[in-house]
C-alpha cells in the first residue's frame, strides 16, 4: 500500500493557537484512569501529568485533504436529519445509518457495527442538568492494541464464533466526533497527526470506569508532534477519526487527542455540546 506522505509539518507560516495540552510527565507513579461518571462528577487522574504549550495549526488551512490512514483524521460534510441529538429514538434510528453510510463511503468497509454513544458539554450546569460528561482533558486514545481487539470481543459476547471470522480480516474503531448545538466556539478536539507520533511517545494506561476496566493510551510530549483543529466546526460537519487499527503495514493506527482551552475564543460565547459515536470497522 502506498500511504501519501505529508510535506507541511510545523509549518510556521499557517495560522495556529497557542494551547495549554495536558500530556504525561513521565512513569513515576501508577498509571490510572478514572472516567468521569456524567452530571458534572470530578474525574480523577491517578499519575504524574503536566501541561504543555504547543502549537495547533487550522486544520482547514493544511489538512484539508487528510486520510484516515495518513494522518488518522478527517473533517468532513455531514448532513443529518436528526433534530434531537438528546433523543435516544432518533439517535438508533436515524443517526447510526448516516453514520455507518458516511464510513461505508470513506473505508469501503464491508460491515460496521456502533457500540457507543457519548454526549458533552463544556458547561457544567448542562453537564448537571443533562447528565453529559465533561471535555475530556488530557492527550489520550481509547483503546491499545490489546485493548481495541478486547473491545471488539466484548461487543460480541458468547457470539464468539462470529467476532473470531470478523477477526480473520482488518478491523478499526472509528470515532464520528459532532457539534450537536451550533458551532464549536471553545473546546474544540486537537489531534497529532499520526506521522509525528513516536510509538516511544505512547504509554497504556488502565482504565477504570464502573462497568468495565480497560486500556486506554496516555502520551509524553514531543516536541516533533504536529497538532491540528478545526476552528468553527458547524452542525453539518463531522470529525471523522481512527482510534484503533489492527493493520500494522504503516498506516495510522491510533490518533492521540484531547480537547483544549483556545483563550482567543471571547468568553461569552455558548459552550459547547458534542457527540460521539465509536463504530467498529470489518473489511
Amino acid at each position: 500500500m502506498t500511504l501519501r506522505m505529508s510535506t507541511d509539518k510545523h509549518n510556521a507560516n499557517k495560522d495556529h493557537v497557542r494551547a495549554q495540552l495536558k500530556f504525561l510527565a513521565n512513569l513515576d507513579l501508577p498509571l490510572i484512569y478514572i472516567p468521569s461518571k456524567g452530571g458534572g462528577d470530578e474525574t480523577d487522574h491517578v499519575g504524574n501529568f503536566v501541561s504543555q504549550e504547543v502549537n495547533i495549526y487550522d486544520g482547514r488551512d493544511t489538512k484539508a485533504d487528510s486520510s484516515l490512514d495518513v494522518e488518522g483524521f478527517k473533517l468532513v460534510s455531514h448532513v443529518t436529519q436528526v433534530n434531537d441529538f438528546f433523543s435516544d429514538t432518533q439517535i438508533h434510528s436515524t443517526y447510526h445509518e448516516e453514520v455507518r453510510a458516511l464510513l461505508t463511503e470513506i473505508t469501503g468497509a464491508r460491515r460496521i457495527e456502533i457500540f457507543d454513544d457519548t454526549r458533552r458539554s463544556a458547561s457544567l450546569n448542562r453537564q448537571r442538568e443533562t447528565g453529559m460528561r465533561e471535555p475530556a482533558s488530557i492527550i489520550h486514545n481509547d483503546y491499545t492494541a490489546l485493548s481495541g481487539i478486547k473491545r471488539c470481543q466484548d461487543y460480541f459476547g458468547d457470539r464468539v464464533s462470529e467476532s473470531n471470522d470478523l477477526m480473520q480480516h482488518r478491523l478499526a474503531i472509528i470515532n464520528v466526533w459532532r457539534s450537536i448545538s451550533g458551532p464549536v466556539c471553545n473546546h474544540p478536539l486537537a489531534l497529532c497527526d499520526a506521522e509525528t507520533l513516536a510509538e516511544k511517545s505512547i504509554v497504556s494506561m488502565e482504565r477504570r470506569a464502573e462497568d468495565r476496566i480497560g486500556k486506554i493510551q496516555v502520551a509524553l510530549y514531543d516536541p516533533k508532534q504536529c497538532w491540528y483543529y478545526f476552528p468553527n466546526m458547524q452542525p453539518d460537519e463531522a470529525l471523522v477519526f481512527k482510534t484503533f487499527d489492527s493493520a500494522t503495514d504503516g498506516r495510522a493506527r491510533f490518533t492521540i487527542h484531547s480537547a483544549f482551552e483556545d483563550h482567543s475564543t471571547p468568553p461569552d460565547l455558548p459552550p459547547r455540546e458534542s457527540i460521539e459515536t465509536r463504530c467498529l470497522i470489518f473489511f
